[in-house]
């Protein structure tokens, strides 16, 4: 059976509540990847985490949904953020996902340029187990995933480990090397922010410094903080006991969690340790300020940054690959 003979499937964004919403939401896949329970989708899209313009489906020529994307941003967002779940039903043959979920993508970025968005939003391709490549049915559905996505443009991959710190695990001892003090004027944060890049191994940073320049990428992340529900007032800079700049802490949030946000330790002074004392102020304030549950990422080939989470009693909870168009 070739469903994309013939007629070819209706692409569109799905109108709010209603019939074709039901039927987007229904679409079953046995696949082992995250499908979004309409139950979620529904509660947040009440919060405009998810919107209608944001929400595509493809159609059979019989109105069956044959693929579902689904976009998602905060509730304050211009464009979405990520797209949270890319779907096909099981009746569409293997041969057949990749053009089918391709052609899906590129509908809804095109939709999204024109609304103003200066850039396709990343896949956040959430929830696959740490042996994943073990996992013939697993690897497959990855497959057709990385290769629908790059042909709609988004040829970077980065592989992360997801951690999770809960209150079931003694918190990290308290720094006893360092100093932590506030420092309202962004600017100095900013330069502060540039230090601790200096040869970091996140993939992000590496790129957006190679395509423009160590400031520009620095104030992004600056601003990305600064737009999150994590509050400005929880920032810290680290020092020695005698002044000496040795990092930065940025305690951060998400619509779900508290979580890490971005540490990092100025390049002259890494290899002493001082990593997990930022991480432990950082655990123990959020954990202090009555959080009972602290996420935080970290690439994949950053070992260091996962080793100092383990050693803090953070947990592996799964493995995510972020998809995303080349910046340059």
């Amino acid at each position: 059976m070739n469903l994309l003979s013939g007629a070819a499937p209706r692409l569109s964004a799905v109108p709010g509540p209603g019939t074709e919403l039901d039927q987007v939401l229904a679409l079953t896949s046995m696949e082992p990847v995250l499908r979004l329970p309409a139950d979620v989708f529904r509660e947040e899209a009440a919060q405009r985490m998810y919107r209608p313009e944001w929400t595509w489906a493809a159609w059979g020529p019989d109105g069956r949904v044959l693929a579902r994307a689904l976009w998602w941003g905060q509730s304050d967002s211009a464009h979405p953020i990520a797209l949270d779940c890319l779907a096909v039903a099981d009746e569409v043959p293997a041969t057949e996902r990749v053009a089918l979920a391709a052609a899906l993508l590129d509908a809804g970025h095109q939709s999204f340029r024109e609304a103003g968005a200066e850039a396709p939003p990343l896949y956040n391709l959430m929830k696959l187990p740490g042996s994943w490549r073990d996992d013939p049915e697993h690897v497959a559905a990855v497959a057709w995933r990385q290769e629908a996505t790059r042909r709609a443009g988004l040829t970077v991959e980065v592989e992360r480990l997801q951690f999770e710190w809960t209150p079931e695990v003694p918190l990290p001892a308290e720094p006893e090397r360092l100093v932590f003090s506030p420092e309202p004027d962004d600017e100095v944060f900013l330069q502060a922010l540039l230090r601790v890049a200096e040869g970091t191994l996140d993939a992000h940073t590496v790129e957006s410094e190679a395509a423009n320049g160590p400031e520009a990428t620095a104030r992004a992340s600056l601003q990305f903080y600064l737009d999150r529900p994590g509050k400005r007032d929880w920032w810290r800079l680290a020092h020695t006991r005698d002044g000496a700049l040795v990092g930065l802490a940025i305690p951060s949030a998400t619509p779900y969690s508290r979580n890490v946000g971005y540490l990092g330790v100025v390049p002259q002074l890494r290899g002493r340790g001082y990593v997990s004392e930022i991480l432990a102020a950082i655990t123990r304030f959020q954990a202090e300020d009555g959080a009972d549950r602290i996420t935080a990422t970290t690439d994949l080939g950053n070992r260091p940054m996962a080793a100092a989470f383990t050693r803090a009693g953070y947990r592996t909870t799964e493995v995510r690959l972020i998809f995303s168009e080349p910046l340059d």
